[in-house]
């Protein structure tokens, strides 16, 4: 395999006997479960304000590769009776990972909903895909109506990466790399997370109490289209939104009470309690899967996936409060309660150490069988445990540590990304920061919900969102029932939420990446979250569409 770009300095395929790393549990997991119809992408999406040069960012990149040589990898070939996976570290890409998307008004819809279908290869190395997309004047997702200079044009550079083989943390960090890289200037020294010691005793695995760990969590409830479609329905629609930063709450003997994470796990539970009443389906107990990333943020961040999957049990202790978080108006005092135990439980998380799957994982992908076997077995047991995988997954950056400043083409002044969403949990939410943003991204599983339900779960979650903002917001009264109401005002450290403090824009903005048409329960025809379902709306035109005024991408499904 030879690289068609050798005279550009690209290089040739690796020679024989090159370093050879075995995969670690978490990705033999995700190797034997991949999916055709639902790829296993991880998509991220920086907005620059200005234009790049093509070749000095394609050096860029090359070196912000060869920065970070375990991301120079590839699926060393072998039979099903082998004893393990490897990876193959190939010292230079077999390919440039770098290509300008054609353009036009609907290029970066295209380019995203590449992201969401079209994998890259574990046989080349490196197991991702950089996509240039020039965006002309006018606005786009991320940036506010000011922003679209008549004739100005802007740059998103958007990284698609298999995520058998990296992250998004390892991502950002190549993207951080290649800014430096082609800006020409070093980045100021990037702290790593800071945990808190867990106050109390410890939760259990799940992190709540007896009655939440054995209870089988509720499941997302599948739209309202025929059972038919929706088995025919493949790969994930996706949606993104601008929304305010929740404000911090104050520390109390050195420690926040909760966290902008925190609102974000709570947000998550509130929308699918009430997109659930909404399609008729009683209240139940919500799960969370939440990844914590441990890792540097320096040039010396392990690259690959890093973090560790906890699940949060999103109960509250007062049996009381789930009627009063989901009505019409969520309870606030209610609110003030489950965010004090979801806190209690995602410190202690955070702060415990295990295995990034749990201890089942390493018995399964323990080398006494082929990995064929192994397959078959991992398949096996991930259907036969479909009924108590967690709701949702919230996958959360926090503030984005990086400048991503790329000299004359200006600092990133928006970032989003995803995470995968394939059944049975069918549904991620992501979150980031920049700017004093908040980026959120939702994705679902096309075989549970189609794009008018995404656009309507977006508009809960933002509404869910506000609520946990109404508690947190200085003279707010919503703890004044409880005894644990008076909470003092002020800001959480950055590092003490690497992977839950997200910054954001007001939602002016929801953009998806392929329909062209309205969406019923965006923001201008939102249902009453908790009242009944229009399941008579239309679905959004997939045909993917171009860059539209901030309002129209706000009622955009993807």
């Amino acid at each position: 395999m030879t690289s068609s770009r050798t005279a550009a300095g690209w290089g040739t395929s690796t020679p024989p006997g090159g370093v050879r790393i075995p995969f670690r549990p978490i990705d033999e997991v995700s190797r034997h479960c991949l999916s055709d119809d639902e790829p296993e992408t991880v998509h991220i999406e920086v907005h620059l304000p200005g234009r790049l040069d093509p070749a000095r960012l394609r050096t860029a990149f090359r070196r912000a590769l060869l920065t970070h040589p375990r991301v120079l990898m590839r699926e060393v070939p072998g039979r099903r009776h082998r004893q393990s996976f490897a990876w193959e570290l190939t010292g230079e890409p077999d390919s440039d990972p770098v290509s300008f998307a054609r353009p036009g008004p609907d290029a970066l819809g295209r380019a995203r909903a590449r992201a969401l279908t079209e994998c890259p290869s574990l046989a080349l190395s490196p197991p991702m895909r950089l996509e240039v997309i020039e965006v002309g004047g006018g606005t786009v997702a991320g940036e506010p109506p000011e922003a679209g200079v008549p004739g100005a044009t802007r740059t998103v550079l958007l990284l698609t990466m298999h995520h058998t083989a990296l992250d998004a943390g390892s991502g950002l960090r190549v993207l951080a790399t290649t800014a430096e890289q082609y800006g020409g200037s070093a980045a100021l020294p990037v702290p790593g997370p800071v945990r808190p010691d867990p106050s109390g005793p410890a939760p259990a695995a799940t992190g709540g109490t007896g009655r939440a760990v054995c209870a089988r969590p509720v499941r997302v409830a599948p739209d309202s289209r025929p059972e038919p479609v929706r088995a025919r329905a493949a790969g994930n629609g996706m949606l993104q939104a601008e929304l305010p930063v929740p404000p911090r709450v104050g520390r109390t003997g050195g420690l926040a009470p909760w966290t902008v994470n925190d609102q974000l796990l709570v947000a998550a539970s509130l929308m699918v309690g009430r997109w659930n009443v909404s399609q008729g389906r009683p209240a139940g107990p919500v799960r969370i899967t939440m990844p914590v990333d441990d890792r540097p943020r320096g040039r010396g961040m392990p690259m690959g996936n890093g973090t560790r999957l906890v699940e949060v049990a999103m109960t509250s202790e007062d049996p009381r409060d789930p009627d009063l978080l989901l009505g019409e108006r969520p309870d606030l005092a209610a609110v003030t309660r489950l965010l004090r135990a979801t806190a209690r439980r995602t410190r202690a998380l955070k702060s415990a150490h295990g295995a990034p799957l749990g201890p089942g994982t390493g018995l399964l992908t323990a080398p006494l069988l082929p990995v064929g076997i192994r397959g078959r077995l991992t398949r096996g047991a991930r259907r036969a445990a479909a009924p108590w995988t967690s709701t949702v997954l919230v996958t959360n950056v926090g503030r984005i540590p990086y400048a991503l400043d790329f000299g004359d083409a200006g600092r990133a002044n928006a970032v989003w990304f995803s995470a995968p969403a394939r059944m049975p949990r069918g549904l991620s939410v992501a979150a980031a920061s920049t700017g004093g943003r908040l980026h959120v991204t939702l994705r679902w599983s096309r075989a549970l919900l189609g794009d008018a339900s995404g656009a309507y779960l977006a508009g809960l979650f933002e509404q869910a969102l506000s609520a946990t903002s109404q508690v947190t917001r200085p003279g707010s009264n919503a703890g004044g029932s409880g005894p644990e109401a008076d909470v003092p005002e002020a800001d959480v450290p950055e590092a003490d939420v690497p992977e839950a403090d997200v910054p954001e824009a007001d939602a002016t903005t929801l953009d998806a990446t392929a329909p062209n048409a309205e969406a019923p329960g965006a923001r201008g025809k939102a249902r009453r979250p908790g009242g009944s379902h229009d399941r008579d709306a239309p679905c959004p035109d997939p045909t993917p569409g171009g860059a539209l005024s901030a309002r129209q991408n706000h009622e955009r499904p993807s």
